[in-house]
């Protein structure tokens, strides 16, 4: 199905299933413990043995020496894997290092062997009787030191989130040189760690030549594709297979070393390999969240209106790597006739940087969102009404082209009125609660909409269940769910007359769960095969497949009502289809919109800050599952929190690694940090989105938050902290004076 054309009314639009805050239908298996995630799967593989991950001891440099004879020796040893006896391997395109190290240092904790044993307890154990002696080489691991001569780069984090090296439209100078109300701030975001619950995870069979992988991935096709690539071997001698992955955020869109060590490690064992990365290797050995930057001017007339904005952005990768995309909301965000945004990459032997929930948007927020809240206190505006001053219905750099929808005003009025937003004290630090200092803070969250070609294939049973294929993953989203909904809401039956089977590279090729793609995308691929199998039954029945209606387990037609199942009496029918959009992204903007408010207290004595409510007022076309969808939003917004409070992954700039590469050193907010949370859906359909009408949510939840929580913190204490996270150190000193 080409959708090219806005949607007019379909059978979605009935929304007796899809729109409703129906539970998980998978949430019982999770609950129940049932759900085999990528470690799990015993059955497949009775005999499987263990391996375990050795990382490079240094960052930059070569292997001059490996001494395996201990381990070979060592109880239940079966096999080692290095570069030595790995045979030649490829390098998959989404890949910028080499999932196994050798005999060249890429990275610090670069995989660079696996020891396979008996038992998981035997490979550890064996593993740390390995000697790798190392010729260390000097790095550039410091991000500040190089960032005065990174060269401008192009980029795309391939979410819809992209800019060029140095683009400009209108004449920024000019316009910046003339303003009445100038700008000129820095900013600084850390490097930050996915540090998802289930760690990466792969178990591996070979059936002679053919290669069946349970991991933990969040792009099927993706990782079959670079899994053959790597390996050299044929894609369809692959299958991928991954139902259940317990947190991504990024970090499982691309094949790690735990599914190439795997697949290797059961080719040289000769039977089932299981492989998890240790905790303590994934910060360093996966990808990560890059450090920014970030230098933003804003030149405004006396009444508030902006005449020049420019963002400029500077972060590090591994060589071949991308940019943080940091300045790419800025170049749609806010009206203003003279703008200009710019990138620059320094070259850096850290870890590979890569997606991170919001790519782009999430980092590039937390440092606009303070700024636009600087010029409103500059300008003396309320923070709310210098952003509506300053909203535009067409992208300010392409004139003409509309976004399909945008309610941002509406968001933040709403917001402001729910929030109670008008008896915010807007003097510093002139709100207290015993030795709590309140402050009230609130900005805007904004993240592309983008759509990935989908496909599904749809089965109705001789009992009249139907069932539906596809390899979507669901990562925690609800995608089983929506799925689920949909195929209820186009075949007329309850969701308890739906089975769904999902990730799996047997199945027809999704958009995946990433970019806040993946449910607006592929409910739509599933929407089309229904279309299909609502054609085949028509047909089967002889009816006229442009005058009838599914519901109730029926098929009507007129005055005639026949049960569904009937059409599968002598055997099931099967149909399949994908979804493939045309250039309405190219006619509309599409993006969501989101207002963000933060009330939070600051202890005047020590600078703790706990946040004590938040608001979060959503604009994202339709609303497939309220329940899950809010579910995604109050998540982003507790990342938020941590990536405002907490999380800094710290770089050891001597030796080139993050420090604190562990759950117990590397701060999350957890359960005592959460606060009140209300999230609220605009819920308006867009019919330029797909037939669903529907957008993505989670990524938008975290955009701006940071932001909205560190202006909330200078309402409460008069410190304004442009260095995140925001922790007591910079604080304490410009606390008001405790007596």
């Amino acid at each position: 199905m080409k959708f090219d054309t806005p949607a007019g009314t379909n059978p979605i639009d009935a929304e007796r299933v899809v729109g409703q805050p129906l539970d998980r239908i998978d949430g019982r298996f999770k609950v129940t413990g049932t759900a085999p995630y990528a470690y799990e799967h015993h059955e497949v593989a009775p005999d499987t043995a263990y391996g375990y991950v050795v990382g490079a001891a240094i960052a930059k440099g070569r292997i001059r020496r490996i001494d395996d004879g201990e381990t070979r020796r060592a109880p239940g040893v079966l096999a080692i894997v290095t570069h030595r006896n790995a045979g030649e391997l490829g390098q998959g395109k989404r890949n910028y290092a080499r999932l196994l190290g050798g005999p060249e240092i890429q990275h610090y904790h670069q995989a660079v062997a696996l020891v396979v044993a008996r038992t998981f307890e035997e490979a550890r154990a064996a593993a740390n009787l390995l000697r790798i002696d190392y010729e260390k080489a000097d790095g550039k691991f410091d991000l500040e030191a190089l960032a005065a001569d990174a060269p401008p780069v192009e980029g795309s984090s391939g979410e819809g989130s992209e800019a060029p090296p140095v683009g400009e439209y209108g004449n920024f100078e000019a316009g910046y040189a003339s303003a009445e109300v100038k700008l000129d701030q820095r900013y600084t975001t850390p490097d930050e760690s996915h540090s998802m619950m289930e760690p990466h995870a792969s178990l591996a069979r070979w059936d002679g030549e053919k290669l069946t992988l349970w991991t933990s991935n969040q792009m099927i096709d993706w990782g079959v594709t670079d899994l053959a690539e790597t390996l050299k071997i044929p894609k369809e001698n692959v299958r991928l297979v991954s139902p259940y992955i317990g947190g991504g955020f990024g970090g499982k869109l691309f094949l790690r070393a735990d599914a190439l060590l795997a697949a290797l490690g059961a080719r040289e064992a000769g039977r089932p390999v299981k492989v998890a990365l240790q905790r303590p290797l994934i910060p360093n050995n996966t990808v990560h969240r890059p450090a920014t930057i970030q230098r933003i001017r804003i030149g405004a007339d006396r009444d508030g209106r902006i005449q020049a904005i420019a963002h400029d952005s500077t972060s590090g990768n591994l060589p071949g790597g991308k940019p943080e995309t940091a300045v790419a909301q800025t170049k749609a965000l806010y009206a203003g006739a003279n703008r200009m945004t710019a990138m620059r990459l320094a070259e850096l032997d850290l870890p590979e940087g890569n997606a991170m929930r919001a790519p782009g948007e999430a980092p590039g927020l937390m440092a606009l969102e303070i700024a636009m809240d600087e010029m409103a206190e500059t300008l003396g505006l309320d923070p709310v009404e210098f952003r509506i001053l300053n909203d535009t219905q067409e992208d300010p750099e392409k004139p003409g082209r509309r976004f399909s929808q945008r309610q941002l005003v509406e968001c933040l009025r709403q917001g402001a009125e729910r929030f109670g937003w008008a008896d915010r004290n807007r003097t510093p630090g002139a709100m207290s609660d015993g030795r709590w200092l309140v402050g009230h803070g609130m900005s805007v969250g904004y993240r592309d909409s983008p759509v990935m070609t989908s496909g599904a294939r749809v089965r109705l049973g001789t009992d009249g269940v139907v069932t539906v294929e596809t390899d979507m993953t669901d990562i925690g989203t609800g995608s089983f769910t929506i799925i689920a909904q949909t195929a209820a809401e186009m075949m007329g039956v309850p969701i308890e007359r739906v089975a769904v089977s999902l990730g799996d590279s047997a199945h027809p090729v999704s958009s995946g769960s990433g970019g806040q793609w993946g449910a607006n995308s592929s409910t739509a691929g599933v929407y089309a095969a229904c279309v299909k199998l609502r054609e085949a039954v028509a047909a089967k029945l002889g009816l006229n497949p442009s005058d009838i209606r599914f519901e109730d387990g029926q098929v009507v037609s007129g005055d005639r009502r026949v049960p569904l199942a009937d059409a599968a009496r002598e055997g099931e029918i099967v149909a399949e289809d994908k979804i493939e959009f045309g250039d309405l992204d190219k006619q509309y903007a599409q993006s969501t919109f989101a207002g963000h408010f933060v009330e939070l207290g600051v202890d005047r004595f020590t600078g703790e800050v706990r946040v004590r409510r938040m608001l979060a007022v959503c604009d994202a076309g339709r609303i497939l599952n309220p329940k899950t969808a809010r579910s995604q939003v109050i998540g982003a917004m507790v990342m938020g929190v941590g990536g405002a409070l907490f999380e800094e992954l710290a770089v050891d700039t001597r030796h080139g690694f993050f420090v604190n590469h562990d759950l117990a050193t590397y701060e999350v907010a957890v359960h005592a940090d959460i606060p009140h949370q209300e999230v609220v859906f605009l819920d308006d359909p867009d019919p330029t989105s797909s037939p669903m009408k529907a957008k993505g949510c989670g990524e938008l939840g975290l955009c701006g938050v940071g932001a909205a929580i560190a202006n909330a913190v200078y309402n409460a204490t008069g410190v304004r902290v442009r260095s995140y996270p925001i922790t007591p150190e910079k604080l304490i000193d410009g606390l008001p004076q405790v007596a």
